[in-house]
């Protein structure tokens, strides 16, 4: 990979710890603004790119980095949101190769790419969150709970930002690939 590929990466994985501090305390699932840089990093770096780039994230906060929502560490993955990380990765690669296979360039197209990883996230997060409370933590909730807790509660605030995302992403596509553009001609 070169250079400029990787710090990128490491840039949208800094992004996604920094949405981390910035959380609204709800039960068992907080809302935080990580989502944010998972819907810019997959449309704008791309499947596998934006993917490694919340591997990353996952990555440094296993090793023992504080930049989970609840700190950092191996142990994490044991606690309930744990499959909202993974969640993560899965979405900006499904968010990038949905952009990229589409070419979505209209905020409304945009949305739908990031709707795509919103619904991968949550895939990955309520499924870890009824596993982890019932046979980690042995305060099982019922299906209806794990979705209440673990979607309904936390969606309205991160369609916000896949819409906020969604406008940010159509304005600046044109201007990112006038720069690549430009570039390509100098080189």
């Amino acid at each position: 990979m070169k250079t400029k590929s990787l710090l990128l990466a490491a840039l949208f994985a800094a992004l996604t710890a920094i949405g981390g501090f910035i959380k609204i305390p709800i039960p068992y699932v907080p809302f935080t603004l990580q989502i944010a840089a998972v819907y810019l990093a997959g449309c704008l770096l791309g499947p596998k790119l934006g993917m490694l780039s919340q591997l990353v994230y996952v990555l440094v906060g296993l090793a023992g980095a504080p930049v989970f929502a609840e700190g950092g560490g191996p142990s994490y993955v044991l606690q309930p949101t744990f499959g909202y990380l993974i969640g993560f990765a899965a979405g900006a690669y499904v968010n990038g190769w949905l952009m990229q296979i589409f070419q979505f360039r209209k905020a409304a197209t945009v949305f739908l790419a990031n709707l795509s990883a919103l619904f991968a996230v949550y895939l990955f997060g309520c499924s870890w969150l009824y596993i982890a409370m019932k046979w980690i933590v042995e305060k099982p909730l019922t299906i209806g709970q794990t979705l209440w807790f673990g979607f309904l509660l936390p969606v309205p605030g991160d369609l916000l930002l896949c819409a906020v995302c969604s406008i940010l992403v159509a304005r600046m596509l044109p201007r990112i690939h006038s720069v690549i553009r430009k570039q390509e001609v100098v080189s």
